[in-house]
């Protein structure tokens, strides 16, 4: 029977079967001296206590014939200890197999099987023997010490010693790495290979608007096609070829359109791959790079930016980059070295030509310089007619309208033309582009989306009326000026509230003295406008005092038009492929002097458009009222209105 004991005073209470509480006085069996006996043998033992009300007690284990167990808290929670004591006194066990972690044992009848934990109890073996059960304990192998020795030291190095090899090949497979390579992959190339392909890759099909440059690279493509011809006249192909021109101009397609004809394979990397933190590691680079295309000769290998690595060499001691400068003396040996590089053509593009090193573009190195430029007026149109075969399109479209309107955009920004009308469509529920598609994406372009959230206040919607009308009036009323295309004031991304598309009829290389000057009289006919008719003058017209200033120094200091400079050069254009920043190269006196002639220039100009605006102040009136209206209005209705 199993009861709860809780000692208080001098009295004990306990909880029978029916867990009612009774208490254990001196008059009972089982004495309270007796408990305290226990608990003192179970206190010198440092046996658990349970705790119940912030005390600490001992629980009671009481047999039939007053006979009891006194165990702590750890023993008590294990209903199965208790059941085994009981029916170990009871001489109810029949076998008992006492293991490491648990003891297993049966009743007389060997039916039950019966589990428990093993308990801190030395004279349990006793209590079995005169209980008269059979037990057993399980026989404990030892290892063998060398067995022993080579599990605990031997296998936990040579696991840790493969998990490092394995993770040492993975970085080493990460960073381009190899059995030939330097510590991490630094010293490969890292170039893309262009295989041929099965479809033929790009072609010169592909490549539209720049005919001169693809004749100048047919002829790489015939020699890797067929060199016994060259070889049978003594002639010899070039080196290398320098791709230079404007950004989006599509050097790096005409370079992949010659590995496509030529159908050879086709090494691809950038200058910057070159650049390492390492000294000696960009020039590994360009060794490796020329090993592998020398196995695969004849092939093509490509370079673009080459002017990350092929910048003019310092004279000096300070302002050098000494890894720079070993990896151009080591790309300059590959490609003129002891060492032949048969049927190895080097391309190589750069918006930087004057940047480069004179010993890179010498004769026999890159011996022939392409140029890339942006498309003219019938390269627009075929850029626009290559692009438009890839999306769908209505078949009335007027291409040649279009490029006209995209006078100065390159290859990608045609490109990008192009999909933009292509989602334009997709937003109006189209399926098909159509002209006036093409038409808004070049405004999107030129000038950015339309602020759909800015509203202006009538008296700024009737200032901008009259600026945009003042630039379109100043224009058609003067000779050699482009035709008036397009005039809105809805407000755009780029900051314009309005703007005025002028559109040439054709190409148009030259400009003279008088055409400049109208541009800038017609620059200057916004602000012209707002002091005819409302007497002041706003913050809109910036952008086009910038544009007259800048014209009209160039005059003076590029173009040589002036009486009191002649034809000298008082200015040097650096970058012309990007922005064509200039400095001046003259003293102070003179730049004072330009500043006083560009002044004049201005000034003349803009008091030849107020002219112009005075005398046609009725059409200034009628046209601004009318964009006020509309918003937007054609080229034919500004001149239909004008001419009336």
């Amino acid at each position: 029977m199993v009861r709860d004991v809780i000692f208080g005073g001098t009295n004990a209470m306990y909880c029978g079967k029916k867990a009612a509480r009774d208490a254990v006085t001196a008059a009972d069996k089982l004495t309270v001296e007796d408990i305290r006996r226990a608990v003192r043998k179970l206190e010198k033992a440092g046996a658990p206590k349970f705790n119940r009300n912030g005390k600490g007690y001992y629980k009671c284990i009481i047999g039939s014939d007053a006979k009891f167990s006194l165990l702590g808290d750890a023993l008590w929670e294990d209903k199965g200890k208790y059941q085994q004591a009981e029916q170990i006194e009871n001489g109810e066990i029949g076998k008992v197999e006492i293991e490491s972690n648990q003891i297993l044992f049966t009743d007389k009848d060997g039916k039950t099987i019966y589990k428990t934990g093993v308990m801190n109890d030395p004279n349990l073996t006793e209590r079995l023997h005169a209980s008269g059960a059979e037990f057993a304990s399980e026989i404990v192998e030892e290892a063998s010490p060398l067995m022993t020795f080579f599990l605990t030291w031997i296998l936990p190095v040579v696991v840790c010693v493969a998990i490092g090899q394995l993770l040492y090949k993975k970085m080493i497979e990460k960073m381009g790495g190899g059995p030939n390579s330097m510590m991490f992959g630094l010293g490969n190339s890292n170039a893309k290979v262009y295989v041929p392909s099965t479809d033929g890759g790009i072609r010169f099909a592909d490549v539209a608007g720049e005919d001169e440059a693809k004749d100048n690279l047919q002829e790489i493509v015939n020699y890797l096609h067929d060199p016994s011809k060259y070889k049978a006249i003594g002639a010899s192909m070039p080196k290398g070829i320098l791709l230079v021109g404007p950004p989006g101009t599509g050097k790096t397609m005409l370079a992949k359109a010659v590995a496509g004809e030529a159908n050879v394979p086709f090494f691809s990397i950038s200058g910057s791959e070159f650049v390492e933190m390492f000294v000696g590691m960009g020039a590994s680079k360009v060794r490796n790079l020329f090993d592998q295309a020398k196995e695969k000769a004849p092939c093509i290998v490509f370079i673009d930016e080459i002017d990350a690595i092929g910048q003019k060499r310092s004279g000096g001691q300070y302002g050098g980059n000494d890894e720079r400068e070993q990896t151009l003396n080591q790309l300059l040996t590959e490609m003129d070295g002891f060492e032949g590089n048969n049927g190895v053509i080097i391309l190589a593009a750069t918006n930087r030509p004057e940047s480069l090193d004179p010993a890179l573009t010498r004769p026999g190195r890159f011996d022939r310089r392409v140029p890339v430029e942006l498309p003219d007026l019938q390269g627009r149109e075929a850029i626009l007619k290559v692009h438009a075969k890839k999306v769908e399109h209505e078949d009335n479209i007027d291409f040649l309208a279009v490029a006209r309107m995209a006078s100065g955009a390159s290859g990608a920004e045609l490109a990008n033309i192009v999909n933009e009308a292509t989602l334009r469509a997709v937003r109006d529920g189209r399926t098909k582009v159509t002209q006036s598609d093409l038409e808004e994406s070049i405004e999107v372009v030129i000038a950015g989306y339309q602020k759909k959230n800015a509203i202006l206040t009538d008296h700024e919607k009737w200032i901008v009326s009259y600026h945009e009308i003042g630039h379109a009036l100043v224009a058609a009323c003067q000779s050699h000026s482009a035709p008036v295309q397009k005039i809105t004031i809805i407000p755009r991304t780029s900051g314009a509230l309005g703007y005025t598309m002028q559109v040439d009829e054709g190409n148009h290389y030259l400009m003279n003295k008088e055409e400049i000057e109208n541009k800038i009289a017609t620059l200057t006919g916004g602000r012209a406008a707002e002091e005819v008719k409302f007497g002041s003058i706003t913050t809109g017209a910036s952008n086009d005092i910038e544009q007259a200033t800048r014209l009209a120094r160039a005059m003076l200091t590029q173009y040589g038009m002036s009486d009191e400079f002649d034809m000298v050069a008082l200015e040097t254009v650096n970058n012309q492929y990007l922005g064509g920043d200039t400095s001046l190269a003259c003293s102070a006196g003179t730049q004072a002097e330009i500043d006083r002639l560009v002044i004049s220039i201005v000034k003349k100009q803009h008091e030849k458009a107020t002219g112009i605006l005075n005398e046609k102040r009725e059409k200034l009136d009628e046209l601004a009222k009318y964009l006020y209206e509309k918003e937007t209005i054609t080229g034919e209705e500004f001149m239909k209105i004008l001419n009336e």
